[in-house]
Order: C-alpha cells, then structure tokens, then sequence
C-alpha cells in the first residue's frame, strides 16, 4: 500500500470517527431532556450503553487502523528513505556514464536527466530542466540548426544525429513500462571521423587502382563533366592526343583542345553501330565511342583498331577479288549452308535465274524456285550434305522460260571434325552440247540411209588420215630418239666429267706428289732444271684438265654459288701472296692496294674468276706491272686488275670471251693455255650474277674487272684468316701421318712426300688393312689422311667416322679428293675434316697440316 493510499483511509477513519462522536453527543443530549416516559431512562440507558459499545468498538477498531497507519507511515517513511538513497545511487550512476541520459514520461516531459545531456543541450542556448517537452527541444534543435542531420533509427539500427559543431551522436531509447522513454546519447565522433578516414584512404586507394586499372586498359579513356571539362584520363590517351600531363591535370575545357591534337574530341552522331572511325597521319585507326552518363558527364574512348581495320580491308579486298573473279567465270557458282541458306551466289547465277544481287542471300533454296523444282534437287542435296560429291544433268526453266539443260555439280564442304557445313554448287549450262548431241543422233539416224554414199569419201578421207598419221607417227619417233641421244649425251657427258674428275686427276696427283718429293732430293743444278720442267709440265696439264672440267661443269650447269658475307682483304691479300710467288718466272712487278670492304659473293668462285684475271695479266705482260685493287661504284664495288701488257684491240674485247679464242700477242700465253680461261670467267660471272667489263689500251694495257654488290656485316662468321708460315723440311719432327688411299701410286707418292717431310707414314688402301698394321684405338698418330672414293662403295668420310669413333679424342682430319661437288661440301661442312681437292699442291699439303697441329 502506497503513501497516498494509507493517508486517505486515514481521513476516511477520522471522519468517521468524528461522526460517531456527534451522534454520542445527541443521544446524551436526548436522554437527559426526556422523562415523560417512565421506562425512558432505563431505555436511554441502554441504548447507550449499546451505543457506548459500538464507541468502544469502534474506538478500537480506529486504534488498531491509527497503528497500522502508524506502522505504515515508519514503513512509508523508511521506504522513502531507501528511495531517496536509490534515487541519489541512480542519479550518481547515470552522472559517472559518459552518454547523455534523460528519461521522459508517456508525454514526452522530462523526468530526469544527468549533467552530460544538459550540456549537449547547453549550447544551443535552450534551457534543459525537469518537465520540459523533450519533442518541443527536438523542434527548436533542428530549427536553430543545431541538429545538422538526423539518420532515422530502424529495427537493426539505431538513430544518428550530425550537430552544427561536427559531433556525431548514436540514439539509443527503451520504453518504459509506464510507457515513457529511457534515452543514451552516445558521442561517436571518433568512430565516425575514423570510419572517415578508413572511407577515405578506401576510395583514395580505389581512386588509385581505379586509375592503374585506366592506364593499363589498351584504349585511350577520357571522362568529361557534365560542364565539358576533363575530370579524368589514362596514359594511353595522353599518347594517342600527344597532350602533356601538366595540361590535362589542369582540367581544360574539351573544346580548347581541338587545335592542340589530331583526335575527334567533338561529340557527333556516330554510324549505326553507335561508333565513329578516325584515322591518324601517321596510319594509325581508332574507334570513338561515347557514353553518356545520367549525371550528364561524358566517357569517351578511343581504341586502336588498325590492325583490326587492316584485315578488314583485306577481307574487304579479297571479297572483292573473290567476286570480280566468281562474276566473270562463265559458270554460275553458289554456296549453300547446312539449313539450306544460300550464303554466297555470283553474278551469273543470280542473273539465270532472275534474281537481283544479293537478293539470293540468306534465302532458303526452297523459296528460291517452284516446290517442283527443289523435289527434283532434294535427293542430290541430301547426297550432298551426307558428304557425297556427285554431279547431275537437270532440266531447268531460265528467267525467260525457256528449257535449258544444266549440268550440276555438287561438293561438300568439311570442318577440321569432319562435319558437312554446307557445299559448294557449280552449274554449267549444256543446253547446246545436248543440242549438238540430240542433232548427232539424228545425223547418226540418218547415217545408215547415207552409208553408202559416203563410203568412198570416208575411205579417201581415212586413207589421208593414215598417211598423216603415220607421219605423226614417225615424227613422235624421230623426237622420241633425238630426245634419247640428247640424254644419253648427257649422261655421257656426266660420266666424263666424273671420270675426268676423279680417273684421271687420281694418277696425276700421283705423279706431282713424286716430282715434288724429287724435286726436294734433288740438288744438282742440271737434274733439279729437268725436274721443275717435269713440275711445270704436270701444273700445264693439271690446268687443262681442270680447265676443261670447269668448262663442262658449268655449260652443264651443275656449278651453283653458295654466297656470303666475307673480307675482301683476306681473299685479295691470299691472290697476291699466291702471285707474289712467280713474278720472278714471268719478270713482273705485282702491286696491290688493300681493302677492307666486305662483299656478297661465292669467295670460292670469285677467286677463281680474279685467279683467270692475274694469270692472263701475267701472261701478256712481259717485264711490265700489274696491279690489284678496288673502287666503290654506289653499293657495289670493282675489283680490277690492271696491267701494262701488250693490250688488246676494240674490235677484240668480246671476242676473248668465247671458248678457245686466244690471243697471239705473247708466245707464253698462247703457249700454256687453251684460251677457255675468260669463258670460264664469263660463265661463273652468270652464276654469281656478277657484271664483267674490260677495257683496253692496244700497246700500253688492260684492265679486267669484275662489279660485286658489297655486304652487311651482321655478326656473322667471317673466313678465317690463316696466317702464312714459312716452312722447311724440319716442319714435321716425329709426326705420325695415317694415309688411307685405294690408289698404290698415291699411296707411294704421299709417302714420299711426307717422309721428306720427315713424317712417319703408315699407308693402307682400307680401314681393314689400316687396322691390320696399327691398333686404330691406342696406336699414337697425329695427322688422318683420307681419300674419299675407296673401294667396295667405302667412303673417306666412314673411314674417319669409324676410326674417330673408336678414340678418345678425334684426329685431326685431311680429306683429298677430286669430287668438287656441292654434295660432298655439305656433307662434311658441319665436321672438322679439312677438304683438299686433287691433285693437290705440296705447298697446300703442308701449310694444311701446319694449321692442324698448330689448332690441336
């Protein structure tokens, strides 16, 4: 029971109480006034001694109310005690928290409220106390623009308000169970200044990778305001517009660039792909596009699309090609796909059947004739997309109406799986090859009625026809055998050169090796005079027989020219030390002006065209001067030869190029030579397409050249130069020489040779027999001489292979042959066997085996 209530039954008693007392008070009052009644008295009496009762009675029972009232009020008295204490524990609770607190009643008055919320109030200059209306506080908050923005709570989230002075405040309110409001307001400035920061460091990095991401794409990307400035932009269009940075950061306006660049920065109506095409000066294509954002802004891209643009064109082109080829066949060709959609007609197939270009396209062949017409095609179409290829004569109405008859051909198109996608048609109209044959069979219906009288006229008539035959005949014969010798001839032309090349160069190399072992024995002076008579003897006869090879090599063209980048120095300084060696033989004076020049040629053939050049210098200069060298003509240089011989005279110059034409100024020449040496020149001029001039002086001298187109040296492999030694007969101390040679004589003559040298030679005609006198894997030897045409189909090359193999390390190898050929070139190129051709000079021998060992 309440306070309020114990003192209202308390006034209730009282009052009661007082009431009682008056009624005592007029029952006395009666008694003592009446006596008219003699039993009055004792009636009075007892009734109030029964009303004294209910006094006493009720006198207790108000003692007994005014104690419980008594008990109820220390109770009461104490309770508010307790309450004050609450309150104060309360009011001291809700002081110590850091939120603004309040708690309003059902109306919205204020009941209670702790100092932080009056001082979030405080500077608004409104006054905050107990029973002011909260929602009025709110009103004049928000009018005064204290309150800057409020976010409404909701189920999940609770109310936020941003003030005037940068605050930020989290509402959070319960209801009471008397139906007010308990409200916290909580600072959240911090939280919200570092959910700021973390918002914007967030989209400072998404601005970065936003813009990393724009100046990767490939496309040139600008963004424009919605007030035609440039906001953004990526590196790609920086390129493409060739505007620096510095003027792009300050954010221009799009029209005040137009003069600056060459791109399309206006906005125009594009084609009806939504896009524009610009091209560059400099070739370059690019696609515009625009993209109109619903903030009015503007991105613009710019992507380069030339190669795109180039295949295009090229399709384009080729399309075009395709066409004006397809329209111009007189046949009428189509393509039909898998559905039975034309995809591709010319023009004479559109024009038979009356449709206009490219009309045809994309229509069913169905709707492209009668229904009649496709029922006579669907069997063959069928075939066709099961992947047959046939062809069929067909009759056919054309635009005209006329029949015609038509000779179709059908061929299935395949995909790398295999599957028909469609097949091509090709349509030739027959109408009058049928007509021609429909007018046979009557010329051949009417031909039993004219039999007769035509039999003598196609008897006469065949009879010319045998005889012509027959002539045909005899003449395919006579071809067929002028063709026969013709080949045969250059069969045996081909074995000559063989036999010429290996047969007869083998003895003769035989014979030189033995005259130049002589002629390093002998020492009488007249011995040693017959002896080098024998040696220029063999070189003659060496000279013709080559010279005679070359000749029949290169008419029947078997001589190609491997070209390559070389110094002309190192050939030109080679010719010279090689001539240097017999100016004293002929009495001349050689000169030679150096070049580094590199050129493009064959050094194997163009030496042996400036080799031509000197010898005949040599020889129709006779105690005179004779010069080497080079002058620039552009991109080519002349390598010339100058002399101050006996010349030549005008009407001659293009006579000394033909085969066996020679010159009768000098005995010498004339004497050693078979006049082929400028032919040769000419034709391994043709060969290397290299240009021949002359030029002469009858009396005073010539000058020979030859033109070569000079070459760009791009790091790769130069000839190397091998340094000349000067040998002696002491050049090979203890050298242990291998020979294998399937010629005796060659076999005896190297030895010779090489034991002079002081060499020590083991020879064999075979690896079978080399093996019988030496132990291939152990036996010491330096140098392996190999021929390469041994017997039984065995070659130099095998034997090096096979004794090589069985070695711990590779001997150094010299193959000696009289094959020239290319084959046999290539077919050692990549080992390091060192080719010498037969006969092979003495001198070469050494210096080769000198460049050998020296390389071990």
């Amino acid at each position: 029971m309440s306070e309020r209530d114990i003192a209202l039954e308390l006034q209730q008693l009282k009052a009661e109480n007082s009431k009682l007392k008056k009624i005592n008070e007029a029952l006395i009052s009666r008694v003592e006034q009446g006596g008219g009644n003699q039993y009055a008295p004792y009636a009075a009496f007892e009734h109030s001694v029964h009303l004294a009762e209910q006094v006493r009675e009720k006198t207790q029972i108000l003692n007994e109310t005014l104690a419980e009232v008594e008990h109820s009020h220390r109770a009461l008295k104490q309770a508010n005690e307790q309450a004050n204490i609450f309150r104060q524990r309360f009011i001291d609770a809700i002081e110590s928290i850091s939120e603004a607190f309040v708690l309003l009643d059902c109306d919205g008055l204020i009941l209670l409220q702790n100092s932080n919320f009056a001082n979030f109030w405080g500077k608004t200059g409104i006054s905050i106390q107990e029973g002011a209306n909260f929602n009025d506080l709110k009103e004049r908050a928000k009018a005064s623009g204290f309150i800057k923005r409020a976010t409404p709570g909701s189920e999940q989230n609770s109310p936020v308000y941003q003030l005037s002075d940068g605050r930020w405040f989290q509402l959070n309110e319960r209801r009471t169970s008397e139906g007010g409001w308990v409200m916290l307001y909580t600072d959240i400035t911090e939280i919200k200044q570092a959910e700021s920061a973390r918002y914007e460091q967030g989209m400072t990095q998404k601005s970065l990778l936003l813009q990393s991401l724009i100046d990767n794409l490939s496309q040139g990307v600008v963004l424009i305001s919605s007030t035609n400035q440039i906001e953004v932009w990526n590196n790609r269009f920086a390129q493409m517009s060739q505007l620096s940075p510095n003027q792009l950061r300050s954010m221009p306006y799009f029209q005040h660039l137009t003069n600056l660049t060459e791109l399309d920065l206006g906005v125009h109506p594009r084609n009806k792909d939504g896009f524009d095409v610009q091209v560059l000066t400099n070739g370059t294509v690019l696609e515009i596009r625009d993209h109109r954002l619903i903030n009015g802004k503007l991105i613009k891209t710019y992507t380069d699309i030339t190669v795109r643009h180039r295949y295009a064109e090229s399709l384009e082109k080729s399309e075009r090609w395709l066409r004006l080829i397809t329209d111009n066949v007189p046949a009428m060709i189509a393509y039909i796909g898998s559905d039975l959609k034309f995809q591709f007609t010319n023009q004479v197939y559109v024009n038979w059947y009356g449709w206009p270009q490219g009309s045809l396209d994309g229509k069913s062949i169905r709707d492209s004739r009668v229904d009649s017409d496709y029922e006579q095609l669907k069997p063959y179409i069928k075939r066709a997309l099961q992947g047959e290829s046939l062809s069929f004569e067909i009759a056919e109405n054309d635009r005209a109406g006329e029949a015609r008859y038509l000779l179709k051909s059908y061929v299935p198109n395949r995909s790398s799986d295999g599957a028909v996608q469609g097949f091509f048609v090709l349509v030739r109209d027959i109408t009058e090859r049928k007509r021609n044959a429909v007018a046979l069979q009557k010329a051949h219906d009417q031909l039993e009625v004219r039999v007769a009288e035509r039999t003598s006229e196609l008897k006469l008539l065949n009879d010319k026809l045998l005889i012509e035959a027959e002539e045909r005949r005899l003449a395919q014969v006579n071809l067929t055998n002028a063709k026969r010798e013709a080949e045969f001839a250059n069969v045996s032309k081909t074995k000559f050169l063989a036999a010429v090349s290996h047969d007869l160069l083998q003895p003769l190399n035989a014979a030189q090796l033995f005259t130049s072992s002589l002629a390093e024995e002998v020492l009488e002076s007249q011995s040693k005079s017959v002896v080098n008579s024998i040696i220029n003897s063999l070189d003659d006869l060496e000279n013709l027989i080559c010279t005679l090879v070359d000749i029949s090599k290169l008419d029947a063209g078997v001589v190609h020219a491997d070209k390559g980048i070389f110094k002309l120095s190192e050939l030109l300084g080679n010719l010279t030390n090689e001539y240097q060696q017999i100016t004293q033989q002929y009495g001349v004076e050689l000169r030679y002006v150096p070049s580094d020049v590199i050129v493009f040629s064959d050094s194997v053939l163009l030496a042996r065209i400036l080799r031509n050049f000197l010898s005949n210098a040599f020889r129709y200069t006779e105690n005179g001067k004779v010069l080497l060298g080079c002058k620039r003509r552009g991109d080519h240089i002349a390598i010339e030869v100058w002399d101050t011989g006996s010349g030549i005279a005008q009407d001659q110059l293009k006579e000394i190029f033909k085969e066996f034409k020679r010159l009768k100024t000098s005995h010498t020449a004339f004497r050693n030579g078979l006049g082929l040496g400028l032919a040769i020149v000419d034709k391994i001029a043709g060969v290397l397409k290299h240009e021949i001039t002359v030029s002469s002086d009858l009396g005073r001298g010539s000058v020979f050249s030859v033109i070569v187109p000079i070459g760009v040296q791009n790091n790769a492999t130069l000839p190397i130069k091998v340094q000349r030694n000067e040998q002696n007969h002491n050049d090979f101390p203890d050298c242990k020489v291998w020979l294998v040679d399937n010629d005796l004589s060659v076999c005896a003559g190297m030895s010779h040779l090489l034991q002079g040298w002081g060499c020590t030679v083991v020879t064999a005609v075979s690896l079978d027999e080399l093996r019988s006198k030496v132990d291939i894997k152990h036996s010491e030897v330096d140098i392996l001489m190999v021929d390469y045409h041994l017997d039984f189909e065995e070659t130099g090359v095998d034997v090096a292979r096979d004794i090589n193999g069985q070695r711990d390390t590779p001997l150094p190898t010299i193959m000696i042959t009289a094959n020239y050929s290319q084959s046999l070139k290539n077919e050692i190129k990549n080992s390091k066997i060192l080719l010498l051709n037969k006969p092979v000079k003495p001198m070469k021998l050494k210096t080769s085996m000198l460049y050998l060992l020296r390389n071990i």
